[in-house]
């Protein structure tokens, strides 16, 4: 019975086998009578719904099987309803995993691209791609009303579209002449990838860029492997110079190139809902030319970043374990965005209905802390184009520095601003470009006005008009410090609060509304910088004032007198000897209050002063209601007393050679005069 019964059990484990195999065989015979079919249908089905949700209209001309999971498509082209052609191909072959077949889910094995093109032209508002990012608002509103009760995790999206993305990944890639062909607004770029293989990880690929005569050779090499989520790639320029980026150049004015680029991904986790990417990056050579960032070349040699990024459900952040390095200067920065009062991360704008708003609503984070750096090196080591007035400079010892900055967009008053810097035996041995000890010293001031020299201006005693401060009003000096630097003599050239302040409102309002510069920085932009509005000149101005506020180079007495002998106070009126005698025909000891408040109002705009008068030579209102202002805020804070404001008027008597300039009729005034037009001949006498 027992032997039976094992006789019964092979019999029919044997007949499974051969049913199994036939079935297989029947299967298999079936797939390959219907394979055709069933791509045929997979092709039409893909070209319906290109054509329902993107008006793009796709064209497979030929198509085929080769071997067992070969895929053969020729002649392929999508090209948007009444636009140029957005993508065509002439030969895509590819070969399936075939054990991945029998999971359900297609996976590539090799892929070959030849010939082919990516065409992006735009004219105008229009586009031959923007068809694709349109926004549907109802699906939109559905995906919404899904979510309604559950807070969509959009770190578990992106780790799962990253898994998704790798495993598509073929062992090996071939594309031979493929083209990226650019047209936007008549700036035209060809990139021509000649040759690009992905063969067992390792990546070789040559890329000719030709755009307005300019030809350019690069070369990607280095190695990817997917499944280990591992990458190491270099872009550099395989012919002579180095790789200059086209279409940028032309459409945002902006002149950008470099050596080489290195980028190495190390690996991917996902752990308690936090996504980590954590990798390494390095240029070489960056070079940058922008109207806003220099009027030279800004060239960074050496930079280099190992970067831990994390993205979690509700924030992104560069982790404080990276580390940045641009030639010898250290420091680990730590970045955050956070999602504020639950708002989404991606809000359509209803206005376009095409582009999302990303990080609507956040809060911001932001640390640097740098390792200790020697102070020689970190002169050394300033780009080339950014800080060139310290060219040159001399140090020794050495300093650590951090700065920590946190907005909070439910109480941008709360928004916290900290700087510091620690100082070991730091000493200048030798001054730059600009010797800040000049200022100590007779020297000729050199005024701009649009761009152009105005006459010199000798600062110190053998120019008559040069006032030492010990002989200017005391209430000038104390209208001009409540005005433009409240706390000159107790700060060291910068003041943390207002700088809150600023920050605060220009992110409130989504512009520069307004700045926080001291007297100190005043001094040094007008005395060693250029008057051009770019980062440069505001990096500079930083670094100079913090070197001659820390450093003790000129008394704060100095400063004060040189400030009040070289700013401008009316039309080619520079310094208060000057500006004195301008409207009062008196020296600067012997101004009254009211002349004082006055002078002091005019700083932020000399050259309005003929609009502040009625045709009868009073005050308008408004400058009365800034007077009582200012006079009150004075009063406030001490800086006065009551028995000072005896008798005062905000009624000034203009008697010097302003008076002719003060127009007359107080409606329809059009401002004839230009900026440049020197009214004030200094060779006039300046007394009776």
């Amino acid at each position: 019975m027992l032997q039976l019964n094992k006789y019964k059990i092979r019999r029919l484990f044997s007949i499974s086998i051969k049913v199994f195999f036939v079935l297989l065989f029947l299967s298999f015979s079936l797939y390959l009578i219907f394979r055709n079919l069933i791509l045929e249908q997979a092709i039409l089905k893909v070209s319906d719904k290109l054509k329902e949700k993107y008006d793009v209209n796709l064209r497979v001309q030929e198509h085929g099987f080769s071997g067992l999971s070969g895929i053969h498509l020729g002649k392929i082209s999508l090209i948007p309803s009444n636009k140029d052609t957005l993508i065509r191909l002439d030969e895509f072959n590819a070969s399936v995993r075939l054990l991945s077949l029998l999971t359900g889910e297609i996976r590539l094995k090799e892929i070959e691209i030849k010939e082919g093109f990516i065409q992006l032209v735009k004219e105008g508002d229009s586009s031959n791609y923007n068809n694709f990012f349109r926004v549907q608002h109802d699906s939109i509103s559905a995906h919404k009303n899904e979510q309604a009760d559950e807070k969509i995790n959009y770190s578990k999206l992106a780790y799962k579209l990253i898994r998704k993305i790798l495993k598509q990944v073929p062992n090996n890639v071939s594309i031979s002449n493929f083209k990226l062909l650019v047209d936007d607004d008549g700036m035209k770029s060809e990139f021509n990838m000649t040759k690009m293989e992905l063969d067992h990880n390792k990546i070789e690929s040559s890329i000719e860029v030709n755009s307005n005569d300019n030809k350019q050779l690069w070369k990607i090499s280095g190695y990817a492997d997917a499944s280990n989520e591992r990458a190491d790639v270099t872009f550099f320029r395989e012919d002579s110079g180095s790789i200059h980026l086209p279409v940028i150049d032309e459409k945002f004015n902006l002149k950008a190139g470099f050596d080489s680029i290195r980028l190495q991904l190390n690996g991917i986790t996902f752990k308690n809902d936090v996504l980590k990417v954590d990798g390494f990056a390095s240029i070489k050579n960056l070079l940058l030319n922008h109207p806003k960032i220099s009027k030279k070349d800004v060239i960074i040699k050496d930079a280099e970043v190992y970067y831990a990024y994390l993205f979690g459900a509700d924030f992104i952040s560069l982790d404080s374990s990276s580390t940045v390095r641009f030639n010898k200067i250290v420091f680990h920065p730590y970045f955050k965005l956070e999602e504020s009062l639950n708002k989404p991360w991606f809000e359509l704008n209803k206005s376009s209905g095409a582009v999302p708003k990303v990080f609507n609503k956040y809060n911001m984070y932001l640390n640097i802390a740098t390792e200790k750096l020697n102070a020689q090196d970190f002169i050394n080591s300033l780009p080339t184009g950014l800080f060139d007035d310290v060219k040159g400079m001399q140090t020794e010892g050495s300093f650590t520095y951090r700065l920590d900055f946190a907005y909070f967009n439910d109480d941008p008053n709360k928004l916290i601003f900290n700087s510091s810097l620690d100082k070991d035996n730091f000493k200048i041995l030798k001054y730059g470009e600009a010797n800040l000890a000049n200022l100590n010293a007779t020297f000729v001031y050199t005024p701009f006005e649009n761009g152009r020299p105005m006459r010199p201006i000798l600062i110190g005693p053998e120019n008559p008009n040069f006032t030492s401060v010990d002989l200017i009003s005391p209430f000038l000096k104390k209208c001009i410090l409540t005005t433009e630097d409240p706390s000159f003599y107790y700060h060291r050239g910068f003041v943390t609060e207002a700088f809150r302040q600023s920050i605060s409102k220009n992110i409130k309002t989504g512009k520069f509304k307004r700045g926080a510069s001291t007297i100190s920085m005043q001094l040094i932009k007008n005395v060693f910088l250029t008057r051009e509005k770019t980062m440069a000149r505001k990096l500079q101005e930083i670094l100079l004032v913090y070197i001659l506020e820390n450093n003790f180079i000129v008394p704060k007495d100095r400063m004060f007198e040189v400030y009040l002998n070289i700013i401008e106070w009316g039309p080619n009126v520079y310094g208060i000897g000057e500006a004195s005698q301008f409207y009062f025909k008196k020296k600067p000891i012997d101004l009254t209050l009211s002349e004082c408040l006055y002078l002091a109002s005019i700083i932020p705009r000399p050259k309005g002063f003929m609009w502040r008068f009625n045709s009868d030579g009073s005050s308008k209102p408004w400058i009365e209601r800034s007077y009582h202002f200012l006079t009150n805020l004075m009063l406030t804070r001490q800086v006065i007393i009551p028995e000072d404001t005896i008798g005062l008027t905000p009624h000034v008597n203009i008697t010097g050679l302003a008076k002719k300039y003060i127009y007359k009729n107080d409606t329809n005034v059009v401002d004839t005069i230009k900026p440049e037009d020197d009214f004030f001949d200094i060779n006039e006498p300046l007394t009776d």
